[in-house]
């Protein structure tokens, strides 16, 4: 697609000109395995950010939810995730095997710091660490066992930017909900009434860990 106007960075030292160089001290706190405050970390997550692309490059990024600390630690250098019931796309599943490398970012409600691991990802469908991951009676099918490569923690500025864990800046009426955004795009031929109730908190709540929902 042609633009006009626009003026294009196309090299690293175009880049570093505008946004400055990182400090040695940035540069410097990636660490190749888990310290114990990056397990205590994992262990008052209740979500990730999966971040995965093809072998062609195309990206996807998938939610990762479920109670606190639902990452394994295998060891100080490999963690896995659980898959739960979903849409059954699993677009970052299918990118891990054709592309391993994959990112990942944990969030803990109400704290702007985060946490960021990349590794290389395998998929399981058994390993002995399973029968650890059942939540509500369901044990996974799938899990994504990470290898770290790199693992450190960012600083709460995007947040604070954002407003995110701010009540006050909160409008959830801000965009049409999500039965009538499936109307419109998804589900033209089902009526409001089912959409809403298919997409409402509490139908979901009975399905969270219904294999199949």
């Amino acid at each position: 697609m042609e633009l006009e106007g626009l003026t294009e960075i196309t090299s690293t030292r175009e880049l570093e000109e505008l946004v400055g160089a990182p400090l040695q001290r940035v540069l410097d706190k990636q660490r190749p395995a888990l310290h114990p405050l990056d397990r205590e970390w994992l262990a008052a997550s209740p979500f990730c950010l999966v971040a995965t692309s093809d072998a062609e490059g195309r990206c996807d990024v998938s939610p990762k939810g479920d109670p606190a600390g639902f990452t394994h630690v295998v060891d100080d250098t490999t963690i896995a995730i659980p898959e739960r019931p979903g849409n059954r796309r699993v677009d970052g599943f299918r990118n891990v095997l054709a592309n391993p490398h994959v990112g990942l970012l944990y969030l803990i409600p109400g704290r702007g710091d985060t946490l960021r691991i990349n590794g290389r990802a395998r998929l399981l469908r058994d390993a002995p660490f399973f029968e650890r991951m059942v939540v509500k009676g369901h044990r996974p099918t799938v899990v994504l066992l990470v290898e770290i490569e790199e693992v450190f923690h960012h600083c709460s500025k995007a947040f604070l930017r954002s407003g995110l864990w701010d009540s006050r800046t909160w409008d959830p009426e801000a965009v049409p909900s999500r039965a009538h955004i499936a109307k419109n795009l998804e589900r033209p031929n089902d009526s409001m009434s089912e959409l809403e109730r298919y997409y409402s908190d509490e139908h979901f709540t009975e399905l969270l860990y219904d294999a199949k929902a």
